[in-house]
Order: C-alpha cells, then sequence, then structure tokens
C-alpha cells in the first residue's frame, strides 16, 4: 500500500480499534449487547453441531436474555461459522468493528472526502437511529450496505456525474470479472439485497446480474448439500412467514406491509395491498433508476433502488434504513445542504422511538400519529414520487426548449 494511502487509513483504523476496544470491555464486564450478533453466533454453532436452525425452539447456544429465532437462509449459517470461533461476549465487539469500518467505507466512496473528514462523518453518522440502533443489536446492515454499495458502484471502473464511480456498463462495456459477487454474497445472508441483483440488470450490467444470481444459488445449493433438511425448511415454509420475525405492524417495520397493517389492524389481506402499492410504486422508480443511471448519476439511481427496496420489503425495521447514510452523503456532494440536514435530522430524530408503540397501541393512533410512526415509509415514498415528478418536469422542458 502507498504511503500516502497508508497514512490515510490511520484515522479510520484507530477508530475501529476504539470500537474493539470497547467490545473486549464489554466482553470483560458481562454487558448484555448484540441481540442480534449472538442469534449469528448461535446458527453458525447449531449448523455445525447439526441441529436444526428454524426448530420453534430458541436456538441452544443463545445467551439466556436473547429469544429471537433465526431468521436468515441457511447460507448465512455457513457464512457466520467464522463467529462460532470467538467467545460468545466478544462477537459484539467484533462485528460491531466491522460495522463501523464498512460505515467510513461507504462515506468515503459515495462523498469522496479527505482522510480525517471520513472518520469525524463516520462518527458523525453514529447519531442516526439507523446506525447506532444497528451497532447496539450487532446487526450487519451496515456490512451488507457496503458490500453493495462497493459492487454496484466501484466494481464498474470508472466515474458517474455525482462523484462516485459509475458501471463501465454505461460507456457500452461490463463490469469487472469479480463485479456482482458481492451482492450474491449479501443477498445469501438476506434475501432483501436481491433487489440489487434486479438493478443490475436494469441498469445494463447483466454479466454482474447473472454472476450475483450465480453466487447467490451456488451458496444456496451448497446448503442444499450441507443442511437439507434446514435449505428444504426455510425455502418451503420460514422464508414465506413474515411474521416469524416479529410482529408486522409493530412500527419499528418502517416498510408499506408495515403501515398498512398498522392503517388496517393487521387485516389478512394488508400484505396483499402492500404489494399491489410497491407494485404501483416500483413503476415509476425503475424509469427513474434507468434515467438517473443513463445520466450517469449511479449513486442515485442505486438510491432510488435502495428505498424501493425498503418499502416493498414485507419487513423492513428501523435499523434496516441504513440508506439514510450513502442518501446524506449525496445531497451534501450536490450542495443541497437543506435537503441534507432535513434527512439528517429524521434519523436522529428517533421520531419512530418517541410515539406511542407496542401490543395493539399502534392500531388508536390518530392521523397525526400515524403521520409520525409511518415517517420513514412516507419520506421514501414520496421522494420517489417527487423525484419522478422533478424528471418529468425536466424532460417536458427540454422537448418544449426543442420546439
Amino acid at each position: 500500500m502507498p504511503a500516502r494511502r497508508l497514512e490515510s487509513a490511520v484515522p479510520v483504523g484507530l477508530l475501529v480499534l476504539v470500537v474493539l476496544a470497547v467490545g473486549v470491555l464489554g466482553w470483560l464486564a458481562g454487558w448484555r449487547l448484540g441481540a442480534d450478533s449472538a442469534v449469528y453466533r448461535a446458527g453458525a454453532l447449531t449448523f455445525l453441531h447439526g441441529d436444526p436452525l428454524y426448530d420453534p425452539q430458541r436456538l441452544g447456544a443463545l445467551p439466556s436474555w436473547v429469544a429471537l429465532p433465526f431468521t436468515y437462509p441457511p447460507a448465512a449459517a455457513l457464512l457466520f461459522v467464522p463467529l462460532a470461533a470467538m467467545p460468545a461476549g466478544l462477537v459484539w465487539g467484533a462485528v460491531s468493528a466491522a460495522s463501523v469500518l464498512s460505515l467510513a467505507v461507504v462515506i468515503r466512496v459515495c462523498a469522496r472526502p479527505r482522510a480525517l473528514a471520513v472518520t469525524g462523518l463516520t462518527v458523525c453518522a453514529l447519531a442516526l437511529e439507523p446506525v447506532w440502533k444497528t451497532l447496539f443489536l450487532g446487526q450487519i446492515n451496515l456490512i451488507l450496505l457496503a458490500l453493495v454499495i462497493v459492487d454496484v458502484l466501484v466494481l464498474g471502473g470508472s466515474h458517474g456525474t455525482d462523484g462516485v464511480a459509475r458501471s463501465a456498463s454505461v460507456a457500452g462495456g461490463g463490469g469487472r470479472r469479480v463485479g456482482g459477487l458481492l451482492t450474491g454474497v449479501a443477498a445469501a445472508v438476506k434475501l432483501t439485497p436481491l433487489i440489487f441483483v434486479a438493478h443490475l440488470f436494469v441498469t445494463g450490467r447483466a454479466r454482474d446480474g447473472f454472476r450475483a444470481l450465480g453466487t447467490f444459488f451456488a451458496l444456496q445449493a451448497l446448503m442444499f448439500t450441507l443442511a437439507p433438511s434446514d435449505a428444504i425448511r426455510y425455502w418451503t415454509e420460514a422464508a414465506f412467514d413474515p411474521k416469524r420475525v416479529g410482529g408486522v405492524h409493530w412500527i419499528f417495520n418502517q416498510s408499506l406491509n408495515g403501515w398498512v397493517s398498522r392503517a388496517t389492524e393487521d387485516a389478512p389481506w394488508a400484505m396483499a395491498v402492500a404489494l399491489l402499492i410497491g407494485a404501483a410504486l416500483a413503476v415509476p422508480a425503475v424509469w427513474l433508476v434507468r434515467r438517473l443511471h443513463r445520466r450517469g448519476e449511479t449513486l442515485a439511481a442505486l438510491l432510488v433502488t435502495a428505498f424501493l427496496g425498503l418499502l416493498v420489503s414485507p419487513v423492513s425495521w428501523s435499523h434496516h434504513w441504513v440508506w439514510a447514510v450513502p442518501l446524506i452523503a449525496l445531497l451534501a456532494v450536490r450542495g443541497w445542504w437543506l435537503w441534507a440536514a432535513a434527512v439528517a435530522a429524521l434519523f436522529v430524530s428517533c421520531v419512530v422511538m418517541l410515539v406511542p408503540n407496542g401490543g395493539a397501541t399502534e392500531f388508536g393512533w390518530g392521523p397525526g400519529r400515524s403521520v409520525l410512526g409511518n415517517a420513514y415509509v412516507l419520506a421514501a415514498a414520496l421522494g420517489i414520487l417527487g423525484m419522478t415528478a422533478r424528471e418529468l418536469r425536466r424532460t417536458r422542458q427540454r422537448e418544449s426548449s426543442v420546439l
């Protein structure tokens, strides 16, 4: 590594070491942090021991204070195996350190600031509710975010008008030979990144899209060999039961399905209505993605896909909304400071934690609380529609000027 690059990596490296040190301290002090990272480790150990991953009972390797099921595809348990070698209390620190490093990578790719600024902005990003909650839970949202950002925006090879790496397919070529692999791995851990495979095809990176699909299916096929009963049970039962992860009407499910479930008091047809709304919203979203990508606005195009994915997923917990980080970065790079501040304020405010919730509380919200309690959903949907209207207006203006 050149000396300049090494020096630029030092501040971020120190920050990651600080987080890891906090993790070690938490391990020694017995802090109860990282419920989800505990599930990752327990899933890996369950797989290694040959026990069922999707048994109705709790995973045997979980600490007593965690009562969560393993909700990920069976390939995730294979990819979590390195966590099985760590002491239970240290897993949170390791996952959090990797998450902070991933956060710094995302900021570096999307905003392209100087080294010290990357570290400072990474620290500032910790104030966003999806980010700090991801770290508190020991979730892997930031790691998956970095995998997709690097794959879609960096592995193409050239640069777009939004200042980030641009897919070579825009210039008539394709991605690099590893393009799509990281997206495939991300989708193998959680199914929601599959929408970025569709993004690769929509934006003309078909070879990368097929690579992503190949990676995803290869990992799933491997699990049919290593743990056939788990693989069969997941793909015939668990994958199609969104309520397995908790009450979908809970405020922290900031998806269209969560919104409709809250509005209809968990009506049995709520998901069907949410899917119809999502399908209607996908029409302008796909059109917008293609337009932005062709213009070289690759990050903007990717963000449209990301927020559409958060909306149409049956469950999008508030900590899944880490895509707020590249959105704020893009708005700041473009000099749209008021919009950047507004988005930052929304995700710093913790509004979805302040509205009364739990049990059947969401069913009794009035109009005001409904707006606040669905803040992420409404902001993303209005953002996609607003950008579409803006793009249509620009198209009409150009056509008028030609005439």
